[in-house]
């Protein structure tokens, strides 16, 4: 199978997204991750679920993940508060790796080569990536890649 076929429509969004927003995406659609476009659809960065759990989780908690035990279930629910006043891009480190893209003619192999290679869950697939103006077409996560 080739990328295009395997490629779906794909919850985006876009570095002035809300994080609250994106939070709620890949809760609802059980996502392993996001795909960050700009305003024509060109892939810019991949935002992994537990990237978005970083900036929710206290930095004490995960220096001792042993102190997490002193959350109860309300005060955990109320740490995604800290996502309401920020962006998208606010999460996204500062330094960033380009998005791993795969071209649509892309075979198994190779779209399983690029997500080994980037420890990416996701891939953006493109007509030609290439091109630094080709838009996303789908994505494809490694859920359905192992199917």
């Amino acid at each position: 199978m080739r990328a295009r076929q395997l490629a779906t429509d794909f919850p985006t969004v876009t570095p002035d997204s809300s994080a609250l927003e994106a939070a709620r995406l890949l809760a609802e659609h059980r996502l392993p991750g996001l795909i960050v476009i700009d305003a024509d659809r060109r892939p810019q960065a991949v935002l992994p679920g537990p990237l978005l759990l970083r900036a929710v989780i206290p930095r004490y908690v995960q220096d001792d993940p042993a102190l997490a035990r002193v959350y109860d279930e309300t005060h955990a629910d109320q740490l995604c508060v800290k996502l309401a006043d920020k962006q998208v891009a606010d999460l996204l480190p500062s330094e960033r790796t380009p998005p791993p893209i795969v071209d649509a003619n892309a075979t198994a192999i190779e779209i399983a080569s690029v997500m080994a290679s980037t420890r990416s869950p996701i891939v953006a697939v493109a007509d030609d990536p290439r091109r630094t103006d080709a838009p996303m077409i789908g994505a494809i996560t490694v859920d359905q890649l192992l199917t």
